[in-house]
This record gives structure tokens, sequence and C-alpha cells, in this order.
């Protein structure tokens, strides 16, 4: 019976019903700019509340993982590309797809998400904060460095996004900084109000995953493959991240990483970007190539987000002993 609780966990079926709404009634047009304007809000919120929560003996302990955090640039972005090179001499899997497969491994990690899943799960979410946020700006520069020498793709113009880094400092950095500089007027506030830090945390991956699954539906997502090609395409996904959960689970332990970091590195590690996939496919490859090569990180992303909601809450639900630090 606990078994079957956790099976229907709630938030897991809300991620499950988001999907369906998209998939039936995508944000089009104006609703998806309004979409879009709205999730962004819900992240900026998340991240001020976080900078607001978190104390500043905290941030710094975060910010001095260098272990954790080299452990997770480590598997985001040469433990990944190698599962990626090794699933692309399936011969079974289409070349599109293959090559879908293996950009995916290249991108860097995913920041919301992989911070608020750190935050449910009741791990080390300051240093979260730096080793995603450092993944992702890394990932600008190094993702099309390893499509150039991986997938042997050349493409024309800049590969480094002024606006992708203008967003991830404005929309996150930056309002995680001013929450913190604001933690001596509001920091009692968010003590006493926790199960609102939780909400937020909840209601912005929602926000996240109807916006973006709404733009790949809109763009034909569920015309672009057979039913059977996406059932292989869906199971490939899910044994990746399945090794990948394994892996960083397993490197965290030969690391003796403490309980909390060793979260981080599972949620941080095993995620890939939609949001810095798109625009840097669409510099790298023809746009009659971009749909199918973005396929597999559309269906990969929806599936780590509801495979890690689910990962998040049993290692939030657990005893707060079990969470001590490593001897």
């Amino acid at each position: 019976m606990n078994r079957l609780r956790q099976a229907l966990d709630p938030f897991l079926l809300l991620l499950i019903a988001t999907v369906a709404l998209a998939s039936l009634l995508p944000a089009r047009g104006e609703g998806a700019r309004i979409a879009g304007i709205v999730a962004d809000a819900g992240i900026v919120l998340l991240f001020f509340l976080h900078g607001a929560k978190l104390s500043r003996e905290a941030i710094w302990s975060g910010a001095k993982a260098w272990k954790l955090h080299l452990a997770t640039l480590g598997t985001t972005f040469v433990a990944f590309p190698i599962l990626g090179l090794i699933v692309g001499r399936f011969g079974f899997v289409p070349s599109d797809m293959r090559a879908g497969l293996l950009f995916l491994t290249l991108l860097p990690s995913t920041v919301q998400s992989s911070i608020a899943f750190t935050a449910i799960a009741r791990g080390n979410v300051a240093a979260a904060v730096v080793s995603a946020s450092f993944s992702n700006l890394l990932g600008i520069f190094l993702t099309p460095l390893l499509v150039a020498l991986l997938m042997q793709k050349s493409g024309s113009g800049s590969l480094i996004s002024l606006s992708s880094v203008e967003g991830i400092v404005l929309q996150l950095l930056l309002p995680f900084v001013v929450g913190h500089l604001m933690r001596p007027w509001i920091g009692g506030f968010i003590g006493r109000h926790k199960a609102m830090i939780g909400r937020v945390d909840r209601g912005s991956i929602l926000l996240v995953v109807y916006s973006a699954f709404s733009a790949a539906v809109v763009e034909g997502l569920w015309s672009q493959v057979s039913s059977e090609e996406l059932l292989v395409l869906a199971g490939l996904c899910i044994g990746m991240l399945v090794l990948i959960l394994l892996f960083t689970l397993l490197l965290g332990r030969m690391l003796g990483l403490s309980r909390e970091d060793a979260i981080v590195l599972q949620f941080c590690g095993s995620k890939k970007s939609l949001a810095s996939g798109v625009p840097i496919a669409g510099v790298l490859f023809p746009a009659s190539t971009v749909g199918p090569i973005l396929l597999p990180i559309m269906l990969f992303h929806q599936i780590q987000l509801m495979a890690c909601a689910w990962l998040a809450r049993r290692y939030g639900a657990q005893p707060a002993a079990e969470l001590a630090p490593a001897e």
C-alpha cells in the first residue's frame, strides 16, 4: 500500500496531467507568449525566495564544494557524451534519432528544475545553484565545441549567445543575489512559510513543463515519428537516464560526498537542458533536420522531470537523521 501511494505521488500526477494538457491544449500565439512570461516570473520568484532562505555560511559552503562541482561537470560533459557515443552505435536506431540522442548528451544541465528538485529532496541548495548555473554557462561554449568534435557538424556564425548569458544572469543569479541581500528583512517570514516555498518549487516546474511541452507540440512533436519509433526512443531515453542516475549514485559514494551533496550530484548531473538545446541546435543544424534532432531532448526532458520529481519526493520524505553528512 505504501509503495502504491508513492507511485501515485500527487506531484507526479500533476506533471502527467500537465503534459496531457499541453498535448491537448498547447499554448499558441499570444497564449504561448503569456505562458512563457508566467513561467519566467515563477522561476524568478523561485530564485528570489531561495536566495532569501539561504544563509551566507550556506552559500559559501556550497561555493567551496569543488569536488562536487568537478564531479557534476565530469558527469555532464564526459560520462554523458560517452554514453551517447555508445548508443550511437546501435544499428536499429534511425540515423536522425541517433544524432539527436548524441546531441542531448552534449548539452549542459538544467538550472531551475535541478535546484527545485534539490530543494524538495532537502539537498545542498547553495551548491546546486553554483553547480547548475556554472554548468549552464559553460555549456554555451562547451556544447558547440563537443558537437563539432563528436558529431562532425560545421556551423556558421557565432555559437555564443549573449542573450542566453543575459537570461541566466538576469533570471536566475540576480534574483538569487537580491533575495539573499534582503534576507535580514524577509528571512524570518520565509522561514515561517516553508510550505509556501515548496508550492513555489513545484509550481515553477509545472509552468516550465507546460510552456516547453506546448512549444514542442505546436512544432509537431507527435507527427515527426511513428509510434514504434517513439517507443524505441522513449525506451532509450529511460535507459540512459537510469544508467546516469546509477552512475551519479555510485560516484557520490566513491567520492565520500555527504548525502546533501550526493543529491546535488544526482539532480544536476543527470539533467539535460531543453532551453539550451533548442537555440544551439538552431544554429548548428539545417532547418530541415532540427525537428528530429530535438525530439530526443524534448522527450528526455519530460522523462527526467517525472523521474526526478518522484526521486526528489522520495529523498525528501526520508528522516532528517538519514541526511547527516558522511563521516
